[in-house]
């Protein structure tokens, strides 16, 4: 499909409202590209030849933070295969941890869970089927997504700017559907303002690990506003204690939280007695009840979704060797084991489902091949990898 062309195919059609072509867009668009200080011949780089990646617009209204429940939110992400990347990262990075909290004061738990979140530790930073490159994403969505058309506006000129700074070329840059790059998947503006050369080779990159963390610690101590010492949460429980005060709205202090009877899930008493924290119950008050710290926010200003932070912050304390939650989730089930993963990935490729691979990893075609199993056998096709889709492959149906 050509670049001016005002129709698109499908779904994307409802997803944009562009008024003119793309082609002519990019010719407008410069007026504003250089009234930033962005120079002609940068731009002419940039989009000469430029195509707008239209499957941004599905994607932009499908994201699984708010379309998953919590449980397997968090049973895709903190997976055997996850754990045992991140316990392998840990190692191999402990030195470099070390110094980023000297230099930070930000936990090593935090640091590995937004990695591994972002990333997967490193394995999809330029894996072609997560990571494309950034301008068309960029470009599609600043062109024709209707909502935060600003927003994209300004994270395309931003992007222009690493190119004009000599950071990294266009060809480089990959990213999510969204612009976001590198390890800890940082949006163009992030780059230019609070990017770190950590790594001391003269320039602040995503791609860099030792650059990625830093930049990272810096976000989140200047934007989430993350406290020194302090843990980002604990799992509680509520008993007695009003379902309506589990809002997390409220702050009070850990001691007078325990006055109304909140105790750790674990029992014993609180550490941290004068920290003031808010008291979440996001399955119900049956379910597993946190009581929540600014470090927990601080992690929720790199996505605005209560469940990406809960498991980011779960996801660190179980690659540094921490329990599962003590309470399970009311209808939950637990993660499928590294062995039973494969095994469904070598029942799906050998059904006609293709899952790019038999490795444990659940990826976007392992999500795609169960989902398309599932609509075969009359399930809501969720493309979750549960006990009830290994089930129903051991049965041959």
């Amino acid at each position: 499909m050509g670049a001016g062309a005002l129709a698109l195919a499908g779904g994307a059609a409802s997803a944009q409202t562009a008024a003119q072509p793309f082609d002519a867009w990019v010719v407008s668009f410069r007026a504003r590209a250089r009234a930033k200080g962005i120079s002609d011949a940068v731009y002419d780089r940039v989009t000469r030849g430029l195509e707008p990646d239209l499957s941004v617009y599905a994607k932009d209204s499908a994201q699984p933070e708010f379309r998953e429940e919590l449980w397997q939110y968090l049973n895709r992400r903190i997976s055997e295969w996850r754990l045992m990347t991140g316990q392998a990262a840990a190692k191999k990075n402990a030195a470099l941890l070390r110094r980023l909290h000297g230099d930070f004061g930000v936990e090593p738990d935090v640091l590995l869970g937004l990695w591994g979140m972002e990333s997967a530790f490193g394995e999809l930073v330029d894996d072609p089927d997560h990571m494309k490159p950034v301008f068309p994403s960029l470009g599609a969505l600043a062109w024709g997504e209707p909502r935060r058309r600003s927003y994209w506006e300004t994270e395309f000129i931003n992007a222009l700017a690493v190119v004009q700074r000599g950071w990294a070329s266009p060809d480089e840059m990959l990213g999510s559907w969204a612009g976001a790059m590198g390890h800890t998947q940082w949006m163009p503006e992030v780059w230019l303002n609070l990017g770190i050369d950590y790594d001391g080779d003269g320039t602040p990159s995503p791609y860099s690990v030792a650059d990625a963390l830093a930049g990272s610690s810096r976000y989140l101590l200047k934007r989430g506003n993350y406290q020194r010492g302090l843990p980002w949460g604990i799992e509680v429980r509520m008993d007695g204690v009003p379902e309506s005060a589990a809002d997390a709205k409220t702050w009070r202090t850990v001691e007078e939280w325990g006055r109304l009877g909140v105790k750790p899930a674990g029992g014993g008493r609180f550490a941290l007695p004068k920290a003031r924290a808010r008291l979440w119950a996001p399955a119900g008050p049956e379910g597993p009840c946190f009581l929540l710290t600014q470090n927990f926010y601080a992690v929720r200003s790199y996505n605005p979704s209560m469940n990406y932070a809960l498991a980011v912050c779960h996801l660190g304390d179980r690659v540094l060797g921490g329990a599962p939650f003590i309470t399970p989730f009311p209808g939950g089930e637990r993660t499928l084991t590294l062995a039973e993963v494969q095994e469904v990935q070598k029942r799906l490729t050998r059904a006609g489902f293709d899952t790019g691979g038999t490795d444990g990893r659940v990826g976007n075609m392992t999500m795609k091949a169960v989902a398309d199993f599932q609509r075969k056998i009359g399930q809501e096709p969720n493309g979750y990898a549960g006990l009830d889709v290994l089930a129903a492959l051991r049965k041959g149906r």
